[in-house]
């Protein structure tokens, strides 16, 4: 198997007007007094390493005297409007522990960490400059998947709840060879269903930094669960395999572990029921989906050639000629949802 890699970093599309429409239909709208740039004056920070002493690639950053104050109010009332609808009842109990801003990747975060005086609970959530491909990642995950997504916009920044899990890395290097034979099979079974259901979505790049492994205690074993992070690269990326988590070396051990535990049939299987449970989420959003369709047939989230790419891969693999009418991203994502509508009526 021959490992896939992205060779530049994505382009940063804006949200256009039809989406912001969109947005405020669907109440992921709101009004804040602090932006994403608002952060960026910082005017000091510190490394942030591991236990091990390893730079994690985070900052935790510093402002001016004057301006700490009126920074740490914004993010506590962001806090209330994630989290309660803006309900400021509990200011007076909140306080900001931190404020952490990644050098890393595409969206380079703000990462904030809110914690209640009364019990010591804390809280992170996530401020980062508005992406139309990301907005589209995190409305196709809340639509497609069973997981819930809680996020708003306002004008050019973005806030993101945290999505609570081990990382796919971390939980590979420290956590994977102590599970049981059991559980590394419920895990191999897992990753076929996320290997699949981020083709269908075509959510790409998903190494095992941009997931995350969710172990649930049930009364007489643990089970997993993964969860996408990152959505950056939603319909973006003109190869098909980088829409398949399969296919990065980074997930290389997960692949191996479904070689191990599964055999084709029961491969199969899990692939049917991801397919099954998309359709049926579709079926019941069906207004929801193609609201948000729509918007993206308008837009512009991808270059034109890897339109063509996925396009043309798309075409070979499902014998489907439709998708050669297929001019944006858009199109692409509605034709291979639909024609998995298709074949599951048809069965």
């Amino acid at each position: 198997m021959k490992d896939v890699k992205i060779e530049f970093r994505k382009t940063i599309y804006p949200i256009q007007p039809s989406l912001y429409e969109y947005l405020e239909k669907y109440d992921r709208m709101t009004k804040i007094e602090l932006l994403y740039d608002d952060l960026l004056r910082f005017t000091d920070f510190t490394n942030i390493e591991d236990e091990n002493g390893k730079d994690t690639l985070w900052l935790s950053v510093y402002y001016s005297d004057h301006e700490q104050k009126e920074i740490n109010d914004s993010l506590k009332k962001i806090y209330t409007i994630l989290h309660s609808d803006g309900d400021q009842e509990s200011l007076p109990f909140l306080t900001v522990d931190s404020i952490e801003f990644c050098t890393f990747g595409n969206s380079k975060p703000f990462r904030i960490r809110i914690r209640n005086i009364l019990n010591d609970n804390y809280t992170n959530y996530y401020i980062k400059k508005a992406d139309a491909s990301r907005v589209y990642g995190l409305e196709f995950e809340d639509l497609l998947s069973i997981n819930r997504i809680n996020y708003l916009v306002y004008k050019d920044t973005l806030i993101e709840e945290h999505i609570l899990g081990i990382p796919g890395d971390v939980f590979i290097d420290k956590h994977l060879e102590y599970c049981t034979e059991l559980g590394k099979a419920q895990i191999a079974k897992e990753f076929v269903k996320f290997n699949e259901r981020c083709f269908l979505g075509l959510l790409g790049d998903m190494r095992s930094y941009n997931y995350v492994v969710i172990p649930i205690h049930d009364y007489n074993q643990v089970i997993y669960r993964i969860r996408p992070i990152d959505f950056d690269q939603q319909c973006y990326e003109g190869n098909m395999k980088i829409y398949r988590p399969q296919y990065f070396k980074e997930n290389r051990k997960m692949v191996e572990l479904v070689n191990e535990k599964l055999k084709k049939n029961s491969i199969e299987q899990y692939q049917r029921e991801t397919r099954s449970l998309l359709t049926k989420r579709l079926i019941k959003g069906f207004k929801n989906f193609t609201d948000l369709i729509n918007v993206m047939k308008q837009d512009n989230i991808a270059p034109k050639d890897h339109v063509e790419q996925l396009r043309n891969g798309l075409l070979k693999f499902t014998y489907e000629q439709r998708f050669k009418k297929c001019n944006n991203m858009g199109e692409v994502m509605e034709m291979g949802l639909n024609f998995m509508i298709k074949n599951y009526k048809k069965i």
